[in-house]
């Protein structure tokens, strides 16, 4: 079975030189040498069965679900089983934790990335609603109401946060967060030692952002 790496197209924007950072530990520790640059909501070609490597949770879902002969595994599940990886030791710092939509039904995703936490002495906090019974950030709600009650219910959400930090492994999600008053601390960040910019946060020009990429990728 093939093996590729997909970044996904919110990575890309956020920041490029981050998936460069997870494409050289995926090409050195698991000997993964294809990234695939083609957005999720495009049926891959691939022409044999393909396991793809996802950071994105939109990616699982879709390429779980939609595409015969392709499967998913999510980057957090290597490093959390990977005995050599160097967590970053962040002192016991406490951050909350916003699950992102897409993994509402993925239990055993919930439960890697809070190990993932654990490992780098991050204590998780939970909200009142979490894991399997989260809440959205706000961002779905995009298309659907206008952007100021969008906005509003980022707001009403990163309220419900219990830390000012926190942790994030969706980058709409780190778009909400930053919107409603909270600091987003992006998983990958975390595990790599790095600062991603936050960047642009007003929903249109985001959602403009990510339309751009799909339809050019």
């Amino acid at each position: 079975m093939k093996t590729v790496f997909a970044p996904g197209c919110a990575l890309f924007i956020l920041n490029p030189e981050l998936g460069e950072k997870i494409s050289a530990y995926l090409f050195r520790r698991y000997n993964i040498e294809d990234i695939h640059t083609t957005c999720c909501h495009h049926k891959p070609e691939f022409g044999e069965e393909t396991k793809i490597v996802c950071v994105c949770s939109g990616c699982v879902k879709r390429y779980d679900t939609l595409y015969e002969g392709v499967s998913a595994i999510t980057l957090w599940d290597l490093i959390d089983r990977d005995p050599d990886f160097r967590f970053p030791d962040y002192g016991g710092m406490k951050m909350a934790v916003l699950d992102a939509c897409p993994t509402r039904q993925y239990s055993a995703m919930h439960e890697t990335v809070r190990s993932l936490l654990k490992k780098m002495n991050i204590g998780p906090v939970e909200p009142e609603r979490t894991k399997t019974n989260g809440k959205c950030c706000g961002d779905s709600f995009y298309g659907v109401l206008p952007k100021e009650q969008v906005i509003e219910k980022m707001k009403e959400r990163a309220d419900e946060m219990p830390a000012e930090d926190v942790a994030v492994y969706c980058v709409s999600c780190v778009k909400a967060v930053a919107n409603g008053g909270k600091k987003p601390r992006y998983l990958p960040d975390l595990l790599f030692g790095v600062q991603s910019p936050v960047g642009e946060c007003d929903p249109d020009e985001w959602h403009r952002q990510i339309t751009d990429f799909i339809s050019s990728h």
